[in-house]
């Protein structure tokens, strides 16, 4: 009985086996590791029989499990021949490596993720691939916590920021990136084997180089990523900052870096993890730069706009050594403000910015790519760079000479490098873009902040407003703003062939704000000049001048150019006194009409801020006028004609009215100087007609010839004068030898 017991309990057993064999069978099948599957990178290296070296490396920097295991790599995989490279020129052994530097060696020829040829070019968009558009990968290796000049003294725990803009992302390692150099890339980019051997002259360009080494073997494929076989060692690259820092013979222009441009911030969850690693309790600071900067020298994340974008851009410094930048900061930075703790922080800005390239500025572009103040590479890549180097979050130059900046080169630098030009400086900015132009010439006459001071205007640094004070009461806001910018506009003038450079003639030009300024005998002078009670600022005496790469600067010691505040017929009457004045007439008929606004003392219709020309008939074309019914009067024994300024009819009122309207140009100044309309063009008036469009004169500008045709073809010369290019408000006031008729 026992006996069949048993014999039945072996048979089930049996069974059980045979049956559970089958199942294990099918699911090894199904789910077991395929036999064509490749081993991970540290077997295949392994079996490859020529990274002997390597391996030794991997097992002392503790990577050995972490390239056996699961993941995704890229590995850049010196042979042994790199190694013995490597060795010599190093002066050191297999042996004497010890896991620090295996590490390095490691991790940094270790990248995220694995990328076999055909996508080793392209940058990993979060929208998928972006072709030909990558020239860098994210690596393993990091610094990390560091020692330096900070706070806390020469040994202060410092960790470099890992974004731009004075701001830091706790967590993230601030890994380096390695830069390699694929041939379909550097096509697309229209660079070649100069740009690369530039850098490595020592090494061939094979079309797939890694820093300066060349891939001799490609895709060599693992379970847990790809590996490029190499035939140098590769050691990390230094960032940009730690390149600046490591060579004393840029010290001058880091100095302007580190006491400007960084501050050292306390981070209690960096020390907290440093406390953990270390075991010690040393306060951590993050090493940050300011937001006035292109970028942080040691962020090696690019800008961080998307994830990977450090994959197809990096930084580019330009870094002058001490002879080239001491000359430069002492004769032009410095002139006017003798030290460099006067400074203010933009011009330091824009001295460092004009070095610092927020793109990778390739050896064969430098006079096509831009840098942060977008202005190209002036200095060249054959005779300026002394000292270059490929750095894991862009290029470093070395230079002989420094990067002039249009902000300093130009007309607009004379009052911004020079504190006693605060006040126009401040209000230059605004229209920075345009005078620092090197393409566009300009003159500009210098007014001082003691004169400026002493026609009531100032800046509150506390309110961050302009002032003005008019007999001790002060205002502030966009009042004092805009008068101050429409005075400047005023001696802001474009001059493209150089029209200012003789001042000792005369005539009239066209400012900055669409005004009009005047000169004559080395003086200038504006509308608001002209209204004066002030006889010493009639007109203003120009002392000195200055050349500037896009014009020339003089220099307004004893007062400026000021805009009118009149109205534009107060200053027709300045010319309107006695019976003999030059605009006499037309102004008796214009304030006695409609075309008069009795309460503001304008012309109707006038807007503030609008720019007129009026041309103003002589008295003797006034008595044509009435002698041919266009304007109301008396004609005594077809002989003595008498103008009727105050007309009693309606109809007598409306066509003085009209006649006033279309002698004057509605939305434009026109000078008699050539410059407006030199080959005759329509301009409307004030006058409309009955079915509501502007009638329009045709003005041929030749200079000191200009000469208006009215619409029923007939034509009237402005009268060269003191009559004519009178300076009004936003108007220029024009005597003719003729008056205007209209169809109306």
């Amino acid at each position: 009985m026992m006996y069949k017991l048993l014999k039945n309990l072996f048979l089930f057993f049996c069974v059980v086996v045979f049956f559970g064999g089958c199942r294990k069978e099918a699911f090894d099948a199904y789910y077991g590791r395929p036999d064509n599957l490749q081993p991970p990178i540290y077997q295949v290296l392994s079996i490859k029989g020529n990274f002997t070296s390597l391996l030794a490396i991997i097992d002392k920097s503790g990577y050995k499990s972490t390239l056996s295991a699961a993941g995704y790599w890229t590995f850049f995989a010196p042979n042994d021949e790199a190694f013995k490279k490597y060795f010599t020129e190093n002066n050191t052994s297999l042996a004497a490596i010890d896991s620090t530097t295996a590490r390095k060696l490691v991790t940094y020829c270790l990248v995220f993720n694995a990328f076999q040829t055909n996508h080793i070019a392209d940058y990993q968009a979060p929208t998928g691939w972006v072709a030909n558009n990558a020239y860098k990968r994210r690596t393993a290796y990091y610094d990390g916590f560091y020692t330096d000049n900070g706070p806390d003294g020469p040994a202060t725990v410092l960790l470099s920021a890992n974004r731009n803009a004075n701001t830091f992302v706790f967590g993230d390692n601030n890994n380096k990136y390695i830069p390699y150099f694929y041939s379909s890339y550097m096509s697309s980019k229209n660079l070649g084997a100069a740009d690369y051997n530039y850098f490595f002259p020592n090494t061939p360009y094979t079309g797939f180089n890694v820093v300066d080494a060349s891939v001799v073997n490609k895709d060599l494929i693992a379970e847990n990523g790809v590996i490029h076989e190499i035939d140098r060692v590769i050691q990390p690259l230094p960032s940009i900052e730690q390149k600046l820092a490591g060579n004393t013979q840029y010290s001058e222009f880091k100095k302007l870096f580190d006491r400007f441009m960084v501050s050292y911030i306390l981070n209690n969850d960096a020390a907290s993890r440093y406390n953990i690693l270390t075991g010690k309790t040393s306060k951590v600071y993050i090493k940050q730069y300011a937001a006035l900067l292109a970028f942080a020298l040691g962020n090696e994340n690019y800008v961080k706009a998307q994830d990977n974008d450090g994959q197809s851009e990096g930084y580019s410094m330009l870094a002058p050594n001490n002879e080239a930048f001491t000359k430069y900061l002492n004769e032009v930075i410095l002139e006017f403000y003798g030290t460099v703790d006067k400074l203010p922080s933009s011009i330091v800005a824009d001295l460092l910015n004009a070095h610092l390239f927020s793109t990778t500025l390739w050896p064969t572009k430098f006079s096509t790519t831009n840098n942060f103040l977008g202005e190209p590479g002036r200095i060249s890549a054959s005779n300026n760079v002394t000292d270059r180097q490929f750095c894991s979050n862009g290029i470093f130059y070395g230079t002989n000479a420094v990067q002039q900046a249009n902000v300093f080169s130009t007309v607009y630098g004379r009052a911004y490098l020079d504190p006693n030009y605060s006040l126009m400086s401040r209000v230059l900015s605004n229209m920075k873009a345009t005078i620092t132009n090197p393409g566009l010439q300009f003159t500009i006459f210098m007014v001082p902040d003691v004169t400026l001071r002493s026609l009531g205007y100032d800046y509150s640094t506390a309110t961050s407003q302009y002032t003005y004070t008019l007999n001790g009461t002060t205002t502030s806001g966009n009042g004092p703003r805009d008068n101050l910018q429409r005075i400047i506009n005023l001696h802001v003038i474009s001059t493209p062939n150089k029209e200012l450079n003789n001042l000792n003639s005369q005539g009239i030009i066209e400012a900055y704000g669409s005004e009009y300024i005047k000169w004559n005998n080395n003086t200038v002078f504006a509308g608001g000049n002209l209204e004066s009670t002030n006889a010493s600022y009639k007109a203003i005496p120009v002392v000195n001048s200055r050349d500037y790469s896009n014009g020339r600067v003089y220099y307004l010691p004893a007062g400026a150019m000021l805009y009118p505040t009149g109205t534009v017929a107060s200053q027709i009457a300045v010319n309107a006194t006695t019976p003999t004045s030059p605009y006499y007439s037309f102004y008796q008929y214009l304030i006695n009409s409609t075309a008069y606004n009795t309460v503001a003392g304008e012309i109707a219709g006038f807007i503030s801020g609008a720019n007129y020309t009026v041309f103003i008939p002589t008295n003797a074309a006034i008595l044509q006028a009435v002698r041919d019914g266009i304007l109301p009067g008396t004609i005594t024994n077809n002989a003595l004609t008498t103008a009727s300024f105050n007309p009693a009819s309606v109809d007598d009122r409306a066509k003085v009215a009209r006649f006033i309207q279309f002698h004057i140009l509605n939305g434009i100044s026109i000078a008699a100087d050539g410059q407006k309309s030199p080959n005759g063009a329509g301009f409307p008036t004030f006058l409309t007609n009955s079915v509501g469009d502007k009638l329009e004169l045709i003005i041929n500008n030749q200079p000191n010839n200009l000469k208006v045709t009215d619409n029923q073809g007939r034509v009237a010369t402005v009268v060269n004068g003191s009559a004519s290019n009178y300076l009004g408000t936003r108007t220029l006031l024009h005597q003719i030898d003729n008056y205007l008729r209209y169809n109306f």
